[in-house]
């Protein structure tokens, strides 16, 4: 008799674990889905077009002395962009460009000079990729280099030219390389 009221305990234990655990499961996953059918309605998808130009600047002073080719430079987002009258991203997002060529001023008065190629912007929680370059060339002095080899002989060699520099928020123009789809800001 004993073991007969443990089975029927054990059943009974089961059957309401199940009658409350059940309803609970089934509550979850329909208010999950209805979460997730109102976020998906309210998020909006806009295309973004190739093309469609970008107004970037410069976070960070960069000079060709200490830029190396391949380095990462950030960017900020100079105004909202926006498809028609949504706004896709704000102003003050992150973007990104790589050093393409950093030459050093020079011996003789060569100058520096300095390239940038325009990569990414993160939008939110998406990239959308970029074309666009940007370069420069230091002032040179291969002139006062030549007078002063000939006014003081050889020392007049060692005259450097200056190296190419952008400045903390120099404009560049970047334009969206493919079409992109991005979800609309709240």
């Amino acid at each position: 008799m004993e073991l007969r009221t443990q089975t029927v305990s054990r059943r009974l234990v089961a059957v309401l674990l199940v009658m409350f655990a059940l309803p609970e499961g089934i509550w979850s996953a329909a208010q999950t889905q209805a979460t997730t059918q109102t976020a998906a309605s309210s998020s909006h998808v806009v295309l973004l077009k190739e093309g469609t130009e970008i107004k970037l600047k410069l976070h960070d002073k960069i000079t060709s002395k200490t830029a190396v080719e391949g380095d990462l430079v950030n960017l900020i987002l100079d105004q909202d962009l926006k498809v028609g009258e949504t706004t896709v991203a704000k102003a003050g997002s992150v973007a990104f460009a790589t050093v393409s060529h950093a030459g050093k001023a020079g011996m003789l008065g060569r100058p520096g000079d300095l390239g940038l190629r325009l990569e990414y912007l993160r939008a939110d929680d998406s990239s959308v990729r970029l074309r666009g370059t940007k370069g420069k060339q230091g002032k040179g002095k291969e002139g006062t280099a030549v007078a002063l080899t000939v006014l003081f002989g050889p020392i007049g060699l060692i005259k450097h030219g200056h190296n190419a520099e952008f400045k903390e928020a120099t404009p560049l123009v970047g334009y969206v390389d493919q079409d992109t789809e991005l979800p609309t800001l709240r």
